[in-house]
């Protein structure tokens, strides 16, 4: 019998989720048959056009669908609401210690810097968009407005952080706006009873946060959010700020903060634990910690805690 016939074939997500074991958890959770099979649909679906995903750890990707479903918030990339990011990280053994590459002798394997290579797994990460922020903000019946949006070169007039006087003379034509530079952000929302709160962030801070919270992003890696989605990943910057610190949160918006526990960061594909980007009103960011030097032991550290499933 030849190796290829020895080898044990990797389960991918579409065989998983309609194993007999993931379907029960899937009708035990969304008691609504139809809705139960709208949902294994719609994250077979999202999961079949991303790649990456596809080599991500089934269980993981089930667990954050499903917390995406019972906050409501649909699984398309199209909508971004939520999305689910896949990320590396070390295997653990059954005693939670990391599982290191050997070579035919047993020995660890070191990189080029001497420090011990980790065995990784790809797993999925629940990450809350902004649009899921708004939707769920608006769902609690607090807001009567919320909004988040881009300002561009030449419309900012004034601004106060202490009385919050915003004055923005806004380009009138679209086309024109849309291919001006971005100088900065602004999140408003007024509440039911009237109550309101402006929020205002320039280009130059925004990318400072960045900077800070995104390790890929601040080694021009390519593939991070806030390079391929820069104005994306500042709305939910400033949405995250303005809601948090200012806002009324229902239960599932925070259940949703909670859970999106490498919000700005979008950057998954070291073996680290991604860093939660703090809610502050500081006037500036403050510049990164140097990083450690590397040592022999490769890091111990648990990306996120997931139930098995």
């Amino acid at each position: 019998m030849n190796e290829m016939q020895t080898r044990p074939q990797k389960m991918t997500f579409s065989m998983a989720i309609n194993s007999t074991g993931y379907q029960k958890l899937i009708n035990s959770t969304i008691k609504d048959p139809a809705k139960a099979a709208r949902f294994v649909t719609a994250i077979t679906s999202a999961v079949a056009v991303n790649p990456a995903l596809q080599e991500c750890v089934p269980a993981t990707i089930l667990s954050g669908a499903l917390l995406g479903e019972s906050l409501g918030l649909s699984p398309s990339p199209q909508l971004g609401q939520y999305y689910l990011v896949p990320f590396k990280c070390a295997v653990k053994d059954e005693n939670g210690k990391t599982v290191y590459k050997r070579d035919e002798n047993g020995n660890i394997l070191k990189d080029e810097r001497g420090k011990w290579i980790a065995e990784t797994e790809s797993k999925a990460q629940f990450q809350l968009g902004y649009k899921g922020y708004v939707q769920l903000a608006l769902r609690s019946g607090y807001y009567k407005r919320l909004n988040v949006f881009a300002v561009k070169a030449g419309e900012l007039k004034s601004w106060n952080p202490v009385t919050e006087e915003l004055e923005i003379e806004l380009i009138q034509d679209d086309e024109i706006r849309e291919k001006t530079a971005t100088i900065g952000y602004v999140a408003s929302f007024t509440y039911v009873n009237g109550f309101s709160k402006t929020l205002y962030w320039s280009r130059q801070k925004m990318e400072a946060h960045a900077l800070r919270y995104s390790k890929g992003y601040a080694a021009k890696k390519g593939y991070t959010f806030w390079e391929t989605e820069f104005d994306a990943m500042a709305f939910k910057t400033m949405l995250r700020q303005l809601i948090s610190k200012w806002g009324i949160m229902s239960i599932d918006l925070q259940t949703a903060f909670e859970q999106d526990s490498v919000v700005e960061s979008g950057d998954f594909l070291e073996t680290e634990q991604p860093t939660l980007a703090p809610v502050t009103d500081a006037p500036q960011i403050a510049e990164a910690q140097p990083a450690e030097e590397a040592t022999d032991a490769a890091p111990d550290t648990e990306a996120v805690s997931l139930d098995d499933l």
